[in-house]
């Protein structure tokens, strides 16, 4: 089955609040690998900063042989890196989990992709020099405000130990898509760290500081946590690398289907490597399809892929999807379940009905 052009009919954002702002991408209805900034989802804790960038600059400060500051025009003058990036929100298909815990209900949405442009970190690092004593960096953003669990007032702040930091694909990014990066995206500099859920790529980064313990903060030490307990906090461990995961976006889930062949479409991804494998199952788990990968896998992006599905016979579906990466880690059958609903990446499953 075909489906008609429909010029004028465009996919929106879907809002999960206003105040902060937080609107998920229409991920079923969008193709290819680059997602207009339109349409990248927007992920907030507080209230967008307020900053005048023609006085912005960048310090580093704290266990460095050099504090410096940097402007604008020094960090565009600096040697640039060019990657295409997945960003998804770690509690994104939150919705999913069972039992459900409380969070922003993201469904599939909270994940988008594009080409960031910037600069090394490490380039930055490199003409402050760090004291051997260095063990993380901090990042701050202007955005700031005051949490639900306390009336204290907090920026947002998080920290990468050393060895992440100093990857080359780690970048100062300024550039999205080729336009300097949205205001609502971070706009002008924003901390871009491939292969870690968003929460580490901290927006409208205000200062960067070196610290030789582990940094504390409430979006380190309390947020962005798994807590694999319900009652307790007993064998908790941070939120950190994307883990392999894949999203069908057509068919919708119980959609109504007339007879006819279709190309079950959608993305995979994962923290670590490539996509090698994805797999199919049209009769809920029992048995498996190897898809086409529509495009080259490579790392930190995610890949498209597709299956043929001649849907000749009556009846209900259960369709589901596996992927596989380059170091073998493999969708789980359960979600990990965790309080505060992080990290999800079961099997993806909709839920069809042919007529």
């Amino acid at each position: 089955m075909k489906h008609s052009y429909q010029p004028g009919v465009k996919p929106y954002l879907n809002t999960k609040s206003l105040s902060p702002e937080n609107q998920e991408t229409p991920i079923q209805f969008l193709h290819g690998e680059i997602v207009h900034s339109k349409l990248f989802y927007r992920r907030n804790h507080f209230s967008y900063p307020h900053f005048t960038s023609s006085f912005y600059f960048l310090p580093i400060e704290g266990l460095v042989h050099t504090p410096k500051t940097f402007s604008l025009q020094e960090i565009y003058s600096l040697p640039s890196k060019t990657i295409k990036v997945v960003l998804e929100c770690s509690g994104d298909k939150r919705e999913l989990f069972q039992p459900k815990v409380f969070g922003e209900q993201w469904e599939k949405g909270a994940i988008s992709q594009g080409i960031w442009k910037g600069v090394s970190l490490r380039t930055l690092l490199k003409s402050t020099g760090l004291l051997t004593t260095a063990k993380e960096i901090v990042f701050e953003g202007y955005d700031y405000g005051e949490r639900p669990d306390s009336s204290q007032i907090f920026s947002f702040a998080r920290s990468l130990p050393i060895e992440k930091a100093l990857e080359p694909e780690t970048i100062i990014a300024y550039e999205y898509n080729d336009h300097p990066i949205p205001f609502k995206h971070g706009f002008p500099l924003r901390l871009i760290v491939p292969g870690w859920y968003a929460m580490a790529s901290v927006k409208w980064i205000k200062k960067i500081t070196v610290i030789d313990k582990d940094f504390t903060g409430p979006f380190q030490a309390v947020d962005y946590v798994y807590y694999p307990n319900k009652e307790n906090d007993h064998g908790k461990f941070p939120v950190t690398t994307i883990h392999v995961n894949s999203t069908i976006q057509y068919p919708l889930n119980r959609q109504l289907l007339p007879t006819g062949i279709y190309q079950i479409k959608g993305i995979a991804w994962t923290g670590k490597g490539m996509i090698t494998k994805v797999e199919l199952s049209l009769d809920g788990g029992q048995t498996w399809n190897i898809c086409q990968l529509t495009s080259k896998s490579e790392k930190y992006s995610w890949v498209p892929w597709n299956f043929e599905w001649e849907a000749l016979k009556k009846g209900e579906y259960t369709i589901k999807s596996k992927a596989t990466d380059f170091e073998g880690n493999v969708q789980l059958s359960e979600p990990f379940w965790n309080r505060k609903g992080y990290g999800y990446n079961a099997i993806d499953s909709v839920e069809v009905k042919v007529e």
